[in-house]
């Protein structure tokens, strides 16, 4: 499994938008995801040792960061393919499984994640109420194994943004397994 880190670029950008059927039976977009104060869009997938270390730490920070204005939405844009615990079946199995207070939607053709320029799982995208990209970080300091007391770096960089449109100077990049593109 390669891992890759996200690039801090592009701050400032705005979101781009998307229609994606969720674990739900609901399609969701920009609109119905962002809150009052912003959007953190993540990529994630179900395989990715990376994100099995952080899932409960993504739904604690979600549901915290839902009560300072911050909507949140996680994207799977894996071939699933290649990685069947990636399969739709498997995201609406995860999504109960650990209480995801997201919607968890379905990328099939990669389009999203190649919008967003995402290579790995976790990335993290947050923005502003203006859906103006201000953080390209990671979540914590942990990597493939739980890190339960690190900062909250993703937490208190959304608070941020929600209180006041910026988001913090000094970002981090995330670490994660590469993003699984089809095959051409």
């Amino acid at each position: 499994m390669a891992s890759l880190q996200s690039p801090i670029a592009g701050l400032g950008a705005k979101a781009p938008d998307f229609d994606l059927p969720g674990t739900d039976g609901v399609r969701h977009n920009v609109a119905s995801s962002r809150g009052p104060s912003g959007l953190l869009v993540m990529f994630i997938c179900n395989h990715c040792p990376y994100v099995k270390a952080v899932r409960e730490r993504i739904v604690r920070d979600c549901r915290d960061l839902a009560g300072h204005g911050i909507g949140s939405i996680a994207i799977m844009s894996n071939d699933p393919a290649d990685y069947p615990e990636d399969s739709f079946e498997n995201m609406k199995r995860v999504a109960v499984e650990f209480g995801y207070p997201f919607p968890y939607v379905l990328d099939e053709t990669q389009e999203v994640a190649r919008a967003f320029g995402a290579v790995c799982t976790p990335d993290f995208f947050g923005y502003n109420a203006a859906l103006e990209l201000h953080y390209r970080g990671r979540l914590d300091a942990s990597k493939r194994e739980p890190a339960p007391h690190a900062p909250r770096e993703l937490y208190d960089a959304m608070v941020q943004i929600a209180r006041t449109g910026r988001g913090p100077s000094s970002q981090t990049p995330s670490i994660g397994c590469s993003i699984k593109w089809k095959r051409s």
